[in-house]
């Protein structure tokens, strides 16, 4: 477990895990009145949370599978990357993918994050790479089943 510096000035709870095996945590809508999202619009939402992850960490802010499948909205740019050295507000892209208007209201839990460490790469150029069974086979190559 790590150490998150937090400042939270929005009036809800800080992110926590719901379970012993949560992932995410769920990040809350900060807004004083009701977003009101058209079919196909999107809102970039306040949480009213800023932190400071520490260097080789990153938050990774990811859709709520019960939003998504509930009311059709999901987040755009995901998963949208937190990187260490950020410290603006966090904010969420939602997108309304139903065909009727859906409401997000103050306080409303609209993604999840999960922080991960990272490792940064060091290239080192080539002129050729290794083969595999794969090679350069993608998109659809290993089929349905």
């Amino acid at each position: 477990m790590i150490n998150v510096r937090i400042i939270n000035t929005s009036s809800h709870p800080l992110p926590a895990y719901a379970t012993a095996g949560s992932s995410g945590m769920d990040l809350r809508a900060s807004i004083t009145s009701p977003i009101q999202l058209q079919p196909l619009e999107r809102s970039l939402v306040p949480t009213g949370l800023f932190i400071e992850l520490p260097i080789g960490y990153e938050a990774q802010v990811r859709p709520r599978s019960g939003l998504a499948i509930k009311q059709g909205i999901t987040c755009l740019n995901t998963p949208g990357t937190i990187d260490a050295d950020y410290r603006g507000e966090i904010k969420v892209i939602l997108i309304n993918l139903s065909n009727e208007e859906q409401t997000i209201m103050p306080g409303d839990r609209i993604a999840q994050m999960v922080v991960q460490q990272v490792e940064q790469v060091s290239w080192v150029e080539v002129e050729s790479l290794s083969s595999t069974e794969r090679n350069a086979g993608g998109f659809g190559h290993t089929g349905k089943s």
